[in-house]
């Protein structure tokens, strides 16, 4: 007699099997893996115990490429062959690069003309970031598949909220050439809110402050029966850790009063030992800054707390800014915020807890290892997506936002926003466009990111063209144009003629993206230059309006001159010269006015014109066929 194998339904057929997933945060200063065994969730350590793989790649003589603590060892020596805080390049180019602690590696693009996505010079060859970060991820992964005895089915990877469509791109590419199956890109804040609400069962609106080694996310989030809503997010892509131990290491030098400039090694040597004295400082009063420049010289140099706190105190502040910006945008007040989770290394200074406490009137919680907790809510997260659910009790969902809006360019260089910043993925939103020119058959579609009302103050993201548009009056076509943001974060757009049904679309895929915080910077420069967008706006939208009543009454009057007097003919033309005369200058009242004289003087025309066209229509017409 066969026996059928019984399961239930969401599960898996066989009932002791479970799909292997992990959930990975690829950081600045370290990576780590999770993964979730016997219903709990853990970080998975290497041979020696250890849980944290230093985010950092030598490429080593003979060929062989070495990551973690073993190439770390080498930055001082191998400088140039020794990558670290790759995360702060992904996504970027050559020109996005500042700052003196950037300036240690050899840049170059794909074609060594300064253009395009940057690369790093190394002894195998020119490494792109993504190159580098799949070499981190191919550790992980084999550290994964060899402590759980098997194949991965799949990974869920953090990335920063902040990250843009290009970062998040990379991110994916990196894993893809690691070998790995992503099963999504999950926000660092939202994972270490996956993974404090369910180990704490958590209910409430919590700030997620994450101040890891290269990045900075705050976002506030609202926790209720396994819902993960996230309300708000703002951050900035180039500020953390690392930037205290460029404080640091930047007084180091100006006290040594050194005459020349610090060779790769040397700068690697230095941050090395400000960073060492930055994690002494978190529980001692005073730490020594010392580097052995070789040849029986050294430099030292003792810092106190209070010191440190004066070098950092700018960095601290820019993430103060950004938690209240994000509370407003949230439309919270502080007290109506029920615990601040704190994740990232860096959070373990202690100007960053007391600027917290200060600001919220209690301590920050601290129960879970800031290092480890948005790796543990990856794995949650990637067990649950592998399938491996195994009763209700464990079920969960995420709504993530995007942190900036996406828009089209239209006529006069504006920006209509499809979707505005904060909305919930996945999301898809339509608009409708129409031809600004009779007979169009082509429309160029420009694709921007950005709060700011004009294309030149936002962010290009992708253009194309959509062909084979019907000959039509302008304004009589109907374009609609479809934003989808999926689960990752990844922008797609279509654009479709609904009468010809003609369609194009495009993925966005840019070969590099936001730097040096530049998000944030756009969110602040919009918020500072709004009366002068609105006017910037008016004056463009009145230009438009003008131009196409211009056209139209220029084509008529050609068409039908006939039909006005000499005297007619003059004024209304002396009207159109004024109102061209008026759109070259900046006054929008002015043009709106010139615009409105001119419609209703142009109305007796237009009743004319109108009169002689139904007159033709009907001539030679039998009016009982007609009715």
């Amino acid at each position: 007699m066969a026996f059928l194998q019984i399961s239930e339904p969401g599960e898996s057929p066989e009932p002791h099997t479970r799909r292997l997933a992990v959930g990975i945060d690829l950081g600045t200063t370290n990576s780590i893996v999770a993964t979730i065994r016997n219903a709990v969730p853990e970080c998975l350590p290497d041979s020696q115990g250890h849980t944290m793989l230093p985010s950092a790649v030598q490429y080593a003589e003979g060929g062989d490429v070495i990551v973690g603590e073993e190439a770390l060892k080498h930055r001082g020596d191998d400088a140039l062959n020794t990558i670290t805080s790759v995360k702060r390049f992904m996504g970027r180019s050559v020109a996005d690069l500042r700052g003196d602690t950037e300036a240690r590696y050899n840049f170059t693009t794909p074609n060594g003309d300064g253009k395009g996505s940057l690369k790093i010079v190394t002894r195998h060859g020119a490494m792109s970031p993504i190159e580098v970060s799949a070499d981190i991820l191919k550790t992980l992964k084999a550290r994964a598949e060899e402590s759980l005895g098997g194949e991965l089915y799949g990974a869920v990877i953090t990335v920063p909220a902040y990250f843009d469509d290009a970062q998040r791109q990379a991110t994916k590419d990196a894993a893809k050439l690691a070998g790995l199956n992503v099963l999504r890109l999950l926000n660092e804040p939202t994972a270490a809110a996956v993974a404090y609400g369910l180990d704490q069962h958590a209910e409430g609106t919590f700030l997620i402050y994450d101040l890891g080694g290269g990045t900075f996310d705050v976002s506030i989030l609202r926790l209720s029966r396994g819902v993960f809503e996230v309300l708000a997010t703002m951050g900035d892509t180039n500020l953390g850790g690392d930037d205290f131990d460029a404080a640091l290491a930047k007084h180091a030098f100006d006290t040594w009063a050194l005459t020349r400039a610090l060779s790769p090694a040397g700068q690697a040597n230095l941050l090395a030992a400000s960073r060492a004295a930055k994690e002494a400082l978190t529980n001692a009063d005073v730490a020594t800054i010392r580097v052995d420049w070789g040849c029986g010289f050294d430099s030292k140099v003792d810092v106190t707390r209070e010191k440190f706190v004066e070098l950092t105190q700018p960095f601290v502040d820019r993430t103060m800014s950004a938690v209240k910006r994000t509370l407003r945008d949230a439309k919270l007040k502080a007290d109506e915020i029920n615990g601040v989770v704190l994740v990232g290394g860096a959070t373990r200074t202690p100007s960053v807890r007391a600027a917290l406490e200060a600001h919220f009137g209690k301590p920050p919680l601290a129960t879970m290892n800031p290092d480890e907790v948005v790796a543990l809510g990856a794995a949650i997260q990637a067990d649950q997506l592998a399938g491996n659910k195994s009763g209700e009790g464990e079920s969960h969902l995420l709504l993530d936002v995007i942190p900036l809006s996406l828009g089209l360019e239209t006529m006069g260089g504006l920006v209509e926003k499809i979707i505005p910043r904060n909305s919930t993925i996945p999301v898809a939103k339509a608009q409708e466009f129409t031809t600004f020119k009779d007979g169009q058959t082509a429309m160029a579609l420009h694709v921007v990111q950005g709060e700011r009302e004009l294309v030149s103050d936002c962010r290009s993201l992708a253009r194309f063209e959509l062909r084979g548009i019907p000959p039509m009056v302008a304004g009589s076509a109907r374009i609609r144009v479809t934003f989808q943001v999926d689960a990752d974060g990844l922008l797609s757009v279509s654009a479709t003629e609904t009468t010809s049904n003609v369609r194009a679309e495009v993925t966005v895929k840019p070969s590099y993206g936001l730097g040096d915080g530049e998000i944030a910077s756009m969110l602040q420069s919009a918020f500072a230059s709004a009366n002068t967008d609105m006017q910037a706006r008016a004056l463009a939208e009145a230009r438009v309006d003008a131009s196409a009543l211009v056209t139209a009454l220029s084509n008529a009057l050609v068409v039908d001159r006939a039909l006005l007097t000499d005297t007619e003919h003059a004024a209304l033309n002396s009207q159109i010269a004024h109102l061209k005369s008026l759109a070259e200058g900046s006054d929008h009242r002015a043009i709106v006015r010139a615009s409105e004289a001119l419609n209703q003087a142009s109305t007796e025309f237009a009743g004319r014109r109108m009169d002689r066209a139904v007159r033709e229509a009907l001539t030679g017409r039998d009016i009982e066929k007609i009715v």
